[in-house]
């Protein structure tokens, strides 16, 4: 499953797509499987981060600061300029903008390392990238919307979803890692877990798909109208990468890396916050969706166009 793990993930979501429209009434019930699949896969993502190896890559200021840059500065920016071409339907753009201000921390890793990027540095980024963009996210859709916020957005939402899929995964995450360390027994369950990364990513993309497709009904045109927006924030961003990435001088695999992750967006994981929107928003959730599966074809041309942008023979 390592050696195939593309061709795997598009047939979970086409697998996903077939399961939403054979039976639409599925749908309700897939939704409420979404947090707990994605936390177990939160979860043993943090696990493939070794404590130490966490605390070593906060002294990794160069490529740090680049992530965080290009993440948190470029991507709005170029988020920025195109909102003013998305459709004026209000659930359309806030989907948008949840989908694309949050970076990835699951299949990042491993586009990024096949095409080259290291893949390490952004396992052990992971953390970081996801308090931050929780942190940072309120203060962006407010820069975005502004008093719309407030009559769209609660707070308990986001802290329901910072609790469930960052902090219980991380905490289990630590204490499995602690009694590897210490017990047989430990390593068992910590090397048993490491192997259903694969299958929790395919399950996770199909749940999703599956859940979402049902709610497309009419509103296909609505979502089909920002799939140029997702297309057009891959390619502009894939220079926006390259750019930060001769800016902070990195090395090949450092730069590829952070390619990948400005690209690359986090809508598995905010895809929980747009399902806790009013019912007259719920359209946002299938935007968001859309995204993912523009995104993860996108994914499939970068391996194989990264390596030229940031060629091996880069000085």
């Amino acid at each position: 499953m390592e050696h195939h793990q593309v061709p795997i993930y598009l047939a979970a979501m086409a697998a996903g797509g077939l399961l939403g429209w054979a039976l639409p009434a599925a749908g309700p019930g897939l939704e409420h499987a979404i947090n707990p699949v994605l936390g177990a896969l939160l979860y043993v993502t943090f696990l493939q981060v070794p404590a130490a190896e966490l605390v070593r890559s906060l002294r990794d200021t160069r490529f740090l600061s680049a992530t965080l840059v290009v993440n948190f500065v470029a991507v709005p920016a170029v988020v920025a300029a195109m909102f003013v071409f998305l459709p004026s339907e209000q659930a359309v753009r806030i989907g948008v903008l949840l989908v694309l201000l949050c970076p990835c921390v699951d299949y990042v890793i491993v586009f990024s390392g096949l095409a080259g990027g290291s893949s390490r540095r952004l396992l052990a980024a992971t953390p970081l990238l996801l308090v931050t963009q929780m942190l940072l996210l309120p203060g962006f859709l407010y820069l975005f919307l502004g008093s719309e916020l407030a009559d769209i957005v609660e707070i308990g939402p986001f802290a329901e979803a910072f609790l469930v899929l960052i902090v219980i995964p991380l905490a289990l995450a630590c204490a499995t890692q602690a009694w590897s360390a210490r017990a047989p027994a430990g390593r068992v369950v910590s090397a048993a877990a490491n192997t259903t990364m694969v299958p929790l990513m395919a399950a996770t993309l199909l749940v999703v798909v599956a859940s979402q497709v049902p709610k497309l009904g009419g509103n296909l045109a609505s979502v089909a109208a920002v799939i140029p927006v997702y297309i057009a924030f891959l390619v502009v961003m894939a220079f926006a990468g390259w750019a930060v990435a001769r800016l902070f001088r990195l090395d090949i695999p450092a730069g590829r890396a952070v390619v990948f992750t400005g690209a690359t967006r986090n809508s598995l994981v905010v895809l929980p916050l747009a399902l806790a929107l009013p019912d007259r928003l719920s359209l946002a959730a299938a935007v968001i969706v859309a995204q993912t599966l523009v995104e993860v074809l996108g994914m499939v041309a970068y391996v194989r166009l990264v390596p030229r942008l940031i060629p091996a023979c880069s000085p």
